[in-house]
């Protein structure tokens, strides 16, 4: 059940669709992305992002479940300064299978994933903002405790959007369903 009070939170690419009530459904828009040039050569700031502002540390969590189908299909969680500054972490769907995904972004994106074997229901993500470091966790079908996937730079004292993140870059979109978001 959602606890949050949404009334500070604002959107990044509001998608068309979405609802928060007992929980926060999110529709991906088709085409949207977040990517910065490596690799692909190309840049996206379309992805859906859903946050507030928060001036320093921090810690977002979330639990989602979503019906990936595409290429490419997103959602999780994200800390975002501006269109050069920003991590985002959670589920992609790459070659038919589900991985866990983390993305850092510092004027160009890195990407890693890890694979996941067997169906998954549900997941768990984890971002805590701590100084300068940003560290990355997660768990599956609410398995705790969460398991740590990535510790990362993250600008220091510099005010971030701190909220969730969808996006559909290859298909024509898919619904998210967030059962659980808290930020502290």
């Amino acid at each position: 059940m959602m606890t949050e009070d949404f009334s500070e939170w604002q959107w990044v690419n509001e998608p068309a669709k979405w609802s928060a009530g007992d929980d926060l459904r999110v529709t991906a828009d088709a085409r949207t992305d977040a990517w910065r040039v490596t690799h692909y050569g190309y840049t996206y700031d379309t992805a859906h992002m859903f946050g507030k502002v928060v001036p320093g540390d921090l810690r977002v969590t979330t639990t989602f479940r979503a019906s990936y189908a595409e290429q490419y299909d997103q959602a999780g969680a994200m800390l975002r300064v501006d269109e050069k500054n920003w991590i985002k972490a959670g589920v992609e769907y790459v070659d038919g299978k589900i991985n866990i995904s983390a993305v850092v972004t510092r004027d160009f994106s890195d990407w890693s994933i890890l694979p996941v074997s067997g169906p998954v229901e549900s997941v768990s993500l984890e971002l805590a903002r701590e100084g300068d470091t940003v560290i990355v966790k997660y768990g599956l079908d609410g398995a705790e405790p969460l398991t740590m996937l990535r510790l990362a730079y993250f600008p220091p004292s510099v005010p971030a959007l701190a909220g969730i993140m969808c996006a559909a870059p290859m298909g024509e979109g898919f619904e998210t369903r967030f059962t659980s978001l808290k930020l502290s």
